[in-house]
């Protein structure tokens, strides 16, 4: 699926040029995905219509994926947010996919990330509390088939 993903964004590159504009577009909608077209073409100095067909290209072509919002957490409950690094005990395509397809299944796995190095994966989980981490911990994460080690950093404060 990732590879395929890759493809797919390196055939978007090849085909569509951003110009300035677009990549005005872009940053503002990133800044704050709620704006309407009449505010986008406000700032970079477009009228409403041609604004519009350059947002439903980027949105055509895959540029932009989607909108979504920001949740405050701590306002929903989830005051305590882990780093979890997660390495499996192999690395054939079975296990990938088994570990892969449980993880997206988790409501407490806010980001994973498949990465190169130390570990393998990359975790963002966020939960109330450590009583509810540690429950996680045990009763869901650790059932997974195929993982070797768990390491989890927790997070003291956001800067960015």
């Amino acid at each position: 699926m990732i590879r395929k993903k890759q493809n797919y964004f390196l055939k978007i590159q090849a085909m569509v040029i951003l110009d300035t504009i677009d990549h005005q577009i872009i940053a503002l909608l990133q800044a704050n995905g709620k704006m309407n077209n009449k505010e986008v073409a406000n700032k970079i100095g477009l009228s409403v219509t041609p604004t519009f067909e350059r947002i439903k290209r980027l949105e055509r072509v895959g540029i932009i994926e989607g909108y979504t919002a920001l949740i405050n957490r701590k306002a929903i409950g989830k005051n305590l947010k882990v780093v979890c690094q997660v390495s499996l005990k192999s690395h054939q395509k079975e296990g990938i996919d088994v570990f892969e397809s449980a993880i997206k299944e988790l409501s407490e796995v806010s980001h994973a990330y498949h990465v190169a190095g130390a570990t393998d994966y990359m975790l963002t989980i966020e939960v109330a509390d450590m009583e509810v981490y540690q429950d996680f911990l045990k009763n869901q994460l650790a059932r997974i088939p195929h993982i070797g080690q768990v390491n989890s950093s927790f997070v003291m404060s956001e800067l960015k």
